[in-house]
């Protein structure tokens, strides 16, 4: 019996996000009411969906917005023991001023509140990998770059 070659490639779960900031730089962090963490907008993508359009598809299921979202900041190869291997694609949102504050209706069924915190000290309002993942595209937002990440750190 002939084994299948492609067994032996990896299948991650590909994931969108976004980061917006509000006029005084501060992150976005929304609080999904499924996780003990807090998070940035976005999700899984879909059979034959772009990273973009995931993202762009999240953030109107989530906060109820259709701001226009930016270039790739970061990509991080991220796996996880619970979920395996992930990858996952971070785009600037950009500055959300307060009409479109205003506009956000947040989905209760996943969120039920957001924040905006100082990146430099991101890694107290969430988990390690994300934060350094934000840290790293925030800074690649700032350097107009793209990071390329693994578990949220420049590889060596």
């Amino acid at each position: 019996m002939v084994s299948d070659p492609t067994e032996s490639f990896s299948r991650p779960r590909v994931a969108a996000g976004v980061l917006f900031f509000d006029h005084l730089g501060r992150v976005m962090m929304v609080v999904p009411s499924y996780k003990d963490y807090r998070d940035i907008p976005g999700g899984y993508i879909e059979h034959g969906e772009t990273p973009s359009r995931a993202a762009a598809r999240e953030v109107k299921e989530e906060l109820g917005i259709t701001p226009p979202l930016g270039r790739l900041l970061a990509v991080d190869w991220a796996p996880n023991r619970s979920e395996g291997d992930k990858q996952l694609f971070v785009f600037d949102g950009g500055i959300l001023d307060q009409e479109w504050l205003e506009r956000i209706v947040l989905d209760p069924g996943e969120l039920t509140g957001y924040e905006f915190h100082e990146v430099a000290s991101i890694a107290e309002a969430t988990i390690p990998r994300l934060a350094r993942r934000i840290t790293h595209a925030a800074y690649a937002r700032e350097q107009d770059t793209v990071a390329y990440l693994e578990n949220g750190e420049v590889p060596a």
